[in-house]
């Protein structure tokens, strides 16, 4: 069985192009970066970027709705193909072919991270333990105590 199961991040705009022919087919290119589970070792990366095809109707849905940072779940199977590049060398290619992709996040969740990424500047707020400091004064307005 050939399942593929990614949630991650989108790591820049879909490149979409559209086929030749009668009816033309949309063909979106991306990449996820997909957090990997457990603990990240020392000089390692702690995500692995995947890169995508969707065609037809998920790829119109994937230039249409898709933008850098996008948080989605994307459900395909892994596709391996291979091509001569110019300087006549053998290159090996594998991709996640789409078959169904849906947001993991709200639109609004997603605007609120992208607004606080613009206001602040990175590592502002966070100590050296990794969490967020808590500004004064803000103890009567969090959730819990």
């Amino acid at each position: 069985m050939n399942k593929a199961i990614l949630m991650g991040r989108l790591t820049r705009e879909p490149e979409v192009r559209y086929s030749q022919g009668q009816e033309p087919m949309a063909i979106a290119h991306f990449t996820l970066a997909v957090d990997r589970r457990g603990r990240r070792q020392e000089g390692q990366q702690n995500a692995d970027f995947i890169s995508c095809v969707a065609f037809g109707k998920l790829g119109e849905f994937a230039e249409k709705y898709l933008d850098k940072g996008t948080r989605i779940v994307l459900e395909g199977h892994i596709t391996t193909g291979s091509y001569t590049n110019r300087e006549g060398q053998k290159v090996y290619t594998t991709e996640v072919t789409a078959e169904s992709i849906e947001f993991a996040e709200s639109k609004a969740t997603e605007q609120s991270r992208q607004q606080s990424q613009q206001a602040q500047p990175s590592g502002t707020y966070t100590g050296s333990d990794g969490f967020m400091n808590i500004p004064d004064g803000i103890d009567d307005e969090l959730p819990f105590n």
